[in-house]
């Protein structure tokens, strides 16, 4: 089987610029969303090799990675990942919003 490629939804960029935006804001300088950027992408190549590794979800065929205080929610298709959004763990539940 062929490598997948990891795939970013729109609403799954929306976040995660949002997410990286708001550090660099807060900390006046892109240090940590640097850092926090460079670890979503190590564990979503990690994903590649071990794709089944994410939390299973009560939406079928999504499962989460957890990467810090974040959940990475994702969709297995024969030649893709596709993240579908970046959640905070920190944030209310009840707003989640995944596909």
């Amino acid at each position: 089987m062929a490598k997948r490629k990891i795939i970013w939804s729109h609403n799954a960029n929306i976040k995660l610029f949002q997410i990286l935006d708001f550090y660099a804001d807060r900390n006046g300088n892109k240090i940590y969303s640097s850092k926090l950027y460079k670890k979503f992408k190590k564990e979503l190549t990690l994903l590649i090799k071990l794709p089944e590794i994410g939390i299973i979800t009560d939406l079928e065929g999504v499962r989460g990675l957890i990467v810090d205080d974040f959940i990475l929610f994702y969709e297995l298709t024969p030649d893709f990942i596709i993240v579908h959004t970046v959640w905070d763990c920190r944030q209310n539940p009840d707003h989640i919003l995944i596909k």
